[in-house]
């Protein structure tokens, strides 16, 4: 059998290197991992495959950035090929980014089985380019693997086969237990007992200058009461230093982006979080770190209804009042969520296998 993996952004990395182990572990599958370079740091890709323990991509398409419908395209023409040449059994792709998407709809037209890893996630909000690429790539889909109950009735909600629907829990999960032990290591001698962890990307929080510069000041302003920590990608970084905004006040600490150990160390003792990361939501739930998340809703309301996940949205008020309750020790307790328990990746192995009668 013949599993070629798609991913396309470090958080499919994440994803898919639990999965790629657990059926490296099987007899009698040969497996393709292709990057299709959607996005791509050559200074963090060898450090971030190496701590995830992944053999490097057989193949990088090299894709790079662009408008959403010039890189969908672009990334299915490049594929196609690929899908020909190598006639795999099924095709893995995971999350929600435009190689996943892209990647689907190339397997459907050429008639090769297509597993959704993470399928099932639902913001309910449109204006999202992720939320299309979710509800496409989930109808195209033979296997769907879902992380959780709220994506499983998600998926029923729309008329998919229940023939077709995995509940295995959360691969992000698998990846975060395996190496929690080791990024102790990583954790800086000087960090201060208390600290906020803050990560930013999406478009409406960081291309929006009015915003941002609200936000900015706010934190700045919370900074008197705990060390922020800030790790900013390069776009994000461009995007401030064009507001020419005073920011260094030896609280707030604009960092470069870290690896993932470097970021689990960080994330692990922080005192808060505050994202608009849907991996981030995941991954403080389960460590029991507060979350805020600064965004009008989440395709991951499990981490707010049994995580210590928080809406925030743009209300600035409720921002620091939130602050100051978890400073304050009021924090939100988290409730085990069924099926995160780092196996999730064993469970799409057996699913995946037993197609093929190679259990």
């Amino acid at each position: 059998m013949h599993v070629l993996h798609v991913v396309g952004a470090r958080p499919n990395f994440m994803k898919a290197a639990p999965v790629l182990a657990a059926l490296a572990r099987v007899s009698g599958v040969q497996q393709t991992l292709i990057h299709t370079g959607q996005h791509y740091d050559s200074n963090m890709s060898d450090v971030f495959l190496q701590q995830l323990e992944m053999p490097p991509p057989d193949l990088n398409l090299d894709v790079g950035s662009g408008s959403h419908a010039r890189q969908t395209a672009e990334i299915m023409s490049r594929f196609e090929p690929v899908v020909t040449e190598r006639r795999p059994d099924l095709v893995l792709v995971y999350g929600d980014v435009n190689s996943t998407v892209a990647a689907a709809l190339v397997c459907s037209k050429l008639q090769v089985r297509v597993g959704h890893v993470e399928a099932g996630l639902r913001s309910r909000d449109r204006s999202m380019p992720e939320e299309i690429n979710r509800i496409i790539t989930d109808q195209l889909s033979d296997l769907l693997f879902a992380p959780s109950e709220d994506a499983d009735q998600n998926l029923r909600r729309e008329g998919i086969d229940a023939s077709k629907i995995h509940r295995v829990g959360n691969v992000m999960i698998d990846t975060l237990v395996r190496l929690l032990p080791r990024s102790r290591r990583y954790k800086p001698d000087d960090l201060p007992a208390r600290y906020a962890l803050v990560t930013l990307h999406r478009p409406s929080n960081v291309d929006d200058p009015i915003w941002l510069r609200e936000l900015l000041v706010a934190l700045v302003e919370c900074s008197q009461d705990l060390a922020i920590f800030f790790p900013v990608h390069p776009r994000t970084r461009q995007r401030i230093s064009e507001l020419d905004l005073q920011t260094a006040n030896g609280r707030l600490c604009l960092m470069d982006p870290k690896s993932y150990l470097e970021f689990l160390a960080l994330q692990q003792g922080a005192t808060v979080v505050i994202t608009d990361s849907g991996g981030m939501q995941e991954e403080t739930s389960f460590l029991g770190v507060p979350c805020l998340t600064l965004r009008e809703n989440t395709e991951r309301p499990i981490t707010v209804s049994q995580g210590t996940n928080q809406l925030i949205g743009r209300d600035i008020s409720l921002l620091k009042s939130e602050i100051r309750r978890i400073l304050s020790g009021d924090t939100k307790k988290a409730s085990p969520i069924p099926l995160w328990d780092g196996h999730a990746a064993e469970r799409i192995a057996k699913v995946v296998i037993r197609g093929q009668h190679l259990l």
